[in-house]
């Protein structure tokens, strides 16, 4: 009769080796890419588990950077921007650098400082198709651009609009010394207030799947 293989146990933390670090489910990571010149990737652990040899796996789900999504890196994308996607994986504990924070986008625009270790996330992503949820954004400024946090924008004291300095023609020094502000529609005569405009931002490409 053929033995039954000792089952898995599920953990509730994993330390990261080498550091003090302690990894729990719902915990944002840094996880080792297979190519060193690329920046790690970044996943939130879903489940810990260790199996009769003592290997501990994680089951993760992957937040992809915009260059790794099939529109690609786009003008309104931060730096430190990431989507949340439905692309689930289960790993070897050992590729776990470090830990992250990924923030909301609300919290992460409040940050006094941005560290290394901070990232945001304002849409879910699908992976096969590239279709984003939500998948439209509010947008600003003459450019009609949706908000990206690593840019200065000034508020408009008349229609409450942001705007870039450089849309504006002017440098960010000037535009840091305007109190208060008023776009050129607010500051004549005739005012006209633009309503609020959306920007779709799934990509019509070929959808294409990508693997890690």
């Amino acid at each position: 009769m053929a033995k039954t293989k000792p089952g898995k146990k599920d953990l509730d933390s994993y330390s990261i080796k080498g550091t003090k670090k302690v990894v729990r489910n719902g915990d944002c990571v840094l996880m080792r890419p297979s190519d060193s010149d690329k920046p790690p990737y970044v996943a939130r652990v879903e489940k810990i588990e260790v199996d009769h040899r003592n290997n501990v796996k994680v089951r993760v789900r992957w937040y992809y950077r915009p260059e790794e999504s099939i529109g690609g890196r786009r003008q309104f994308h931060g730096d430190k921007e990431l989507f949340l996607s439905d692309h689930y994986d289960l790993q070897s504990a050992h590729t776990i650098e470090g830990k992250c924070i990924v923030h909301s986008f609300r919290n992460y625009t409040k940050l006094e400082n941005v560290g290394p270790e901070d990232y945001f996330c304002r849409f879910e992503y699908k992976a096969a198709t590239g279709g984003f949820t939500p998948d439209r954004v509010a947008v600003y400024c003459k450019c009609e651009m949706p908000y990206n946090p690593d840019n200065l924008m000034v508020q408009c004291e008349g229609c409450k609009d942001w705007f870039h300095p450089s849309c504006m023609g002017m440098t960010i020094e000037e535009a840091k010394k305007l109190e208060p502000f008023l776009c050129s529609d607010c500051s004549s005569e005739d005012e006209v207030k633009r309503p609020l405009n959306s920007f779709h931002v799934e990509p019509k490409v070929e959808s294409k799947r990508r693997k890690r």
